[in-house]
C-alpha cells in the first residue's frame, strides 16, 4: 500500500518539502480553485437558454486552447521534462501561457510534477490516488486527493531540489513572480474582448463568466483528471514503474496528455500518443515549433525505443 508522508515527516523538514504557504498565498489557492469551480457549477442552469452567445463560446475555446497548451507543451513537456529546447521568446511565451491556466506559478508547478515522477504512486508522490490503500473507500479518498485535494495542503515542494534550473533562469523567475497579474489578465482579457465586440457591459460580463471563470474551471478539471483517472483506470501497453494508464476519452480535451502510460514509461518523449489513432495535439504543436525553428533537439519516439518498452511491459 502506498502511504503519504506523515505529519511527523513533514514537521521533520522532509528534504522533499521547503516550508509551508503563508495564509495569504493559501487563501489565494482557495480562491483560484473554488471561484472558477462555483462558476462551472452555475454554468449548467445559466446555459439553459440564457447568458451564452457564440462569441462567448469562441472566446472560451480560444483561451482554453491557448492556456492548456501552455500547460501541456510548456509547463509539462518543456519545463518539467525537457522534451525539446526552446528559443528565448518561445520559452517566455510558454511560461506566460501556462501561468494563465491558473494552476500555480511555473516553478511550483514544475517542482511538484518532477517530484511526482520521482516518487510516482509511492511515498513522496504529492498526488497519487493510491495513497490510502486499494479498497473501494480508500480509492474514493485517493481519487479526491489526486484530483484536487492535494492542492489544499500548505506544504511546498523543495524548488532547490526539483527545479534549480528554473530558479537560475531570470526570465522564468520573473514570470513566476508575475503569476498574480497573469491570473488577472487571463480573466480580464475575455471581458475586454467581449465588451469591445458587443459594445455592452453585458457582453463583457458574459465573456468574463464563460471564457474566464468557466474556462479556467473546466481546464483545471481536465488536467487534474490526468492525475486521478489516468492513474486508476485505462490501458497499460508500456512498462512503467507505477500505475499510469491511457484513458482515451480525455485525449482531445487534454491535448494528448491522457496517453499517460507511455509518458511515464518514457517521460522525456515529446509525443505521448505514439500508436495509430492516438491523437496528440501537443506533439503536433511541438512539431510546428520545430518546423518554424523555434524548438530544437526534440526528443521524438523511435521504433527501437518503443519496441523495448513494449516488450518490457509484456514480460
Amino acid at each position: 500500500m502506498v502511504t503519504t508522508e506523515s505529519a511527523a515527516t513533514r514537521q521533520g523538514r522532509s528534504p522533499l518539502l521547503t516550508g509551508r504557504r503563508g495564509w495569504a498565498p493559501q487563501l489565494s489557492v482557495y480562491v483560484f480553485i473554488l471561484v472558477p469551480f462555483l462558476a462551472l457549477l452555475a454554468a449548467v442552469p445559466l446555459a439553459w437558454g440564457w447568458g451564452l452567445s457564440w462569441l462567448d463560446l469562441g472566446l472560451a475555446a480560444g483561451f482554453y486552447v491557448l492556456t492548456i497548451l501552455g500547460v501541456t507543451v510548456g509547463f509539462h513537456r518543456y519545463f518539467t521534462h525537457g522534451a525539446f529546447r526552446a528559443k528565448r521568446g518561445l520559452r517566455i511565451a510558454l511560461a506566460v501561457a501556462g501561468s494563465m491556466s491558473v494552476q500555480g506559478p511555473v516553478m511550483h508547478w514544475v517542482a511538484d510534477h518532477r517530484r511526482h515522477h520521482a516518487f510516482s504512486d509511492r511515498e513522496g508522490d504529492p498526488h497519487s490516488p493510491w495513497a490510502f490503500g486499494t479498497s473501494p473507500m480508500a480509492l474514493a479518498r485517493g481519487f479526491w486527493h489526486a484530483h484536487m485535494g492535494w492542492l489544499f495542503e500548505r506544504d511546498l515542494t523543495n524548488r532547490e531540489r526539483f527545479a534549480p534550473d528554473l530558479m537560475a533562469d531570470r526570465d522564468i523567475v520573473l514570470v513566476h513572480r508575475l503569476f498574480g497579474p497573469l491570473t488577472l489578465l487571463t480573466l480580464a482579457l475575455p471581458a475586454v474582448v467581449g465588451g469591445a465586440v458587443t459594445g455592452t457591459w453585458w457582453g463583457a460580463w458574459t465573456a468574463f463568466f464563460w471564457a474566464g471563470l468557466v474556462r479556467v474551471a473546466f481546464l483545471h478539471h481536465v488536467t487534474w483528471s490526468v492525475n486521478s483517472i489516468c492513474h486508476i483506470i485505462g490501458e497499460r501497453p508500456f512498462q512503467s514503474r507505477d500505475k499510469a494508464a491511457n484513458f482515451w476519452p480525455l485525449a482531445l480535451l487534454s491535448m494528448g496528455e491522457s496517453w499517460h502510460n507511455l509518458h511515464h514509461a518514457d517521460p522525456t518523449c515529446a509525443r505521448h500518443g505514439v500508436r495509430r489513432g492516438q491523437i496528440d495535439i501537443s506533439a503536433r504543436v511541438i512539431w510546428m515549433f520545430e518546423r518554424f525553428g523555434w524548438a530544437t533537439h526534440v526528443k521524438w519516439p523511435t521504433p527501437r525505443r518503443l519496441a523495448r518498452l513494449s516488450r518490457g511491459a509484456e514480460d
